[in-house]
């Protein structure tokens, strides 16, 4: 079961990833309305202190062109994209693809099984990172592939056990639920116990 922490905003906030095996890290790029937006130097030095074995990704809403080669050129693993996808970033990138649908755009979801370069998906609430859950029947009753399905939305220590246990996903997104309450950016409390509650299913 892989986990995904979003929304990273500092390095410190990389290094508590470190002793949890975080399989994903990912950084708001391009998207000011978002309070989690980084810059392309913020970005940098949150790579350059993200653990060994945890993969980056740049989460991103309707990028251009020569974003999406910004990004590939500052190193990153993989770009999620919310939203539209330009034809042109099919055909003149090669940054693995995990693509996000909301409730609004699964109908979406068998065109870009047919991509190539979609290599996954996340399957998220209508306000990223807003901490709201949505109907996961919505996703249950959708057909699988091979490819990558993580489950973002509203989760936290308390709830992604029984979403792991209803969905069966191949991985879990978080970003507000491991966030403090009371002041910004994660809690490395909520991270472990999030951790914890995720390998906790696969005992």
């Amino acid at each position: 079961m892989k986990i995904k922490i979003c929304g990273l905003t500092s390095p410190k906030e990389a290094e508590y990833l470190r002793t949890h095996r975080i399989d994903f890290a990912g950084m708001i790029l391009f998207f000011p309305k978002s309070k989690r937006n980084l810059t392309i130097p913020q970005a940098r030095e949150i790579l350059a202190s993200l653990p060994e074995g945890t993969h980056s990704v740049a989460v991103t809403v309707c990028p251009s062109l020569p974003q999406v080669l910004e990004i590939e050129a500052t190193g990153f693993d993989y770009i999620q994209i919310h939203g539209s996808l330009a034809p042109e970033i099919l055909a003149e990138t090669s940054i693995p693809i995990l693509k996000a649908f909301n409730i609004q755009d699964m109908p979406e979801y068998e065109q870009y099984r047919q991509c190539d370069r979609i290599v996954g998906y996340v399957f998220d609430a209508l306000e990223p990172g807003s901490g709201k859950a949505f109907d996961w029947n919505l996703v249950k009753t959708l057909p699988r592939d091979d490819k990558l399905l993580l489950l973002a939305g509203g989760l936290q220590p308390g709830n992604v056990a029984d979403a792991i246990r209803y969905l069966s996903p191949d991985g879990v997104d978080v970003s507000s639920g491991v966030e403090y309450d009371d002041q910004p950016g994660k809690d490395p409390v909520k991270i472990a116990a999030f951790a914890k509650a995720v390998r906790d299913t696969q005992k």
